[in-house]
């Protein structure tokens, strides 16, 4: 359960060659729902024209009304659940974005940030470019716009040659589905299939959804075309060459689904693996019970549990019915919802040495609150671990994280934050055991948040 300080970029889906695509995008984006829950888009590619409908608010809020989707008539869709790490929350920044240019109409979303998207922007607004939103996103389609290449193939892959950072991305025209990765794959796009349906994804537990299975990632740097005739490969050429894989392991930490795949490997398992090498490097020897903060921290603390002996129990409820208390932009808001968010089992805890897992800390301060809370059930002890390391620098590839400055483990050691914390002890994993764990080489992770090492020039 990340510090309420601590957001998420989107998540992307896309259906071709069904007709139910509205309706499959949907239940697409409704697993994708913990990626974003600011704004909720659909665009559909129709027989005349792509038409599209998005809005503030969850997937299930947005579509609330059936005429919604069903007006969205065409065989290929893309959506787009969003929040806001590059521009404000507004309607204007929903996505997906349409577009209308000399190849006819283009539709697109995306997932990550860019680090060059201010420098192309200028230059564009000085050439006298018009800018509607404040998105990474409507920089990409205005170079679409702008490329003077023949083909759409060719203005796309023209356009992506020209972005830095982080993008995972879909397109849609009128008559193709478009994927494509950063050539450092920072963040994740997955290819599914159905019969003689494609489908794009930021994660597999969409596909889970809506019947489709695995066929293999886009691969970083590359952008896959769907058509009626076949799947096509382009390698985009790279505007900054990949020294390396930098696949974000904060996918492995919290932000991917524990069902789903990413970066080839079962999230639980990877998380699992995790709350193991924690138990390792910080065990509690006379500990009683071993709890996680839910969701994203209960597969972690299971993996403590299972390799400390200490057994699992469900030491907080969690109210399903409210969303994650950090990915609301409004600080009453989230100050509300973690008041709400959680009750303690007190017949779990009271009297207890409690082992407490949790995935990460930002700024501290919701879990403070969730550490009083806990209080209230009189727990004998609480030891405090954390499944990552202590988090020192922001983030510029799509997770929009406080300043450095606002990072509680900048300006305090381990021992001050767990004073301010009020726990009896408190544990991070190491980065050679947060690495050690990742599913292949190290050096193919991004760990820019705990080391300062950003993979890209910023």
């Amino acid at each position: 359960m990340f510090d309420e300080s601590l957001h998420e970029g989107c998540g992307i889906f896309g259906v071709f060659n069904n007709p139910q695509a509205a309706h499959l995008t949907y239940l697409g984006l409704y697993a994708l729902q913990h990626r974003g829950q600011e704004s909720s888009g659909i665009a559909v590619a129709g027989p005349q024209r792509i038409s599209m409908y998005k809005g503030m608010g969850l997937v299930s809020q947005v579509f609330k009304r059936q005429q919604r989707i069903e007006q969205l008539a065409g065989s290929s869709s893309i959506g787009h659940n969003r929040y806001s790490t590059t521009g404000s929350s507004t309607l204007t920044n929903a996505q997906p974005i349409v577009i209308n240019c000399r190849a006819g109409q283009i539709a697109g979303a995306h997932n990550g940030n860019l680090t060059n998207a201010d420098t192309l922007r200028k230059r564009m607004v000085d050439d006298g470019s018009i800018f509607t939103s404040t998105t990474d996103t409507e920089v990409i389609m205005h170079l679409i716009a702008r490329s003077k290449r023949n083909s759409i193939d060719a203005m796309l892959l023209d356009a992506l040659s020209e972005v830095k950072g982080a993008f995972s991305i879909v397109f849609l025209t009128g008559d193709a589905l478009y994927g494509a990765r950063d050539p450092y794959g920072i963040r994740p796009l997955i290819i599914g299939k159905c019969e003689e349906s494609y489908f794009l994804s930021s994660e597999t537990c969409a596909f889970d959804l809506v019947g489709a299975e695995m066929i293999r990632e886009v691969k970083p740097g590359e952008m896959v075309r769907i058509d009626r005739n076949s799947l096509t490969s382009f390698t985009i050429p790279a505007f900054e060459q990949a020294s390396r894989l930098s696949h974000c392991v904060f996918e492995f930490i919290y932000f991917s689904r524990p069902d789903s795949f990413v970066f080839g490997k079962n999230v639980d398992r990877v998380r699992r693996k995790l709350g193991r090498q924690l138990a390792a490097e910080h065990p509690v020897p006379n500990a009683d019970v071993v709890m996680g903060v839910p969701d994203s921290a209960t597969t972690a603390a299971l993996g403590f549990s299972e390799a400390s002996g200490v057994r699992f129990d469900i030491g907080l409820i969690r109210n399903h019915y409210i969303g994650r208390t950090f990915i609301h932009p409004v600080q009453e808001a989230r100050d509300f919802g973690v008041r709400i968010k959680f009750n303690p089992v007190k017949g779990v805890l009271k009297n207890k040495c409690v082992v407490i897992v949790d995935d990460s800390i930002v700024r501290g301060t919701t879990m403070k609150k969730i550490i009083r809370l806990i209080r209230t059930a009189e727990p004998a002890e609480i030891h405090l671990r954390i499944s990552s390391p202590p988090i020192i620098c922001p983030c510029f590839y799509g997770i929009d994280m406080p300043t450095k400055e606002e990072l509680i483990a900048t300006s305090q050691d381990v021992e001050e934050i767990r004073k301010y914390l009020e726990v009896d002890t408190l544990g991070y994993l190491s980065i050679e055991g947060m690495l050690s764990v990742m599913p292949g080489p190290k050096e193919n992770f991004c760990a820019a948040c705990f080391n300062g090492e950003y993979p890209i020039a910023l």
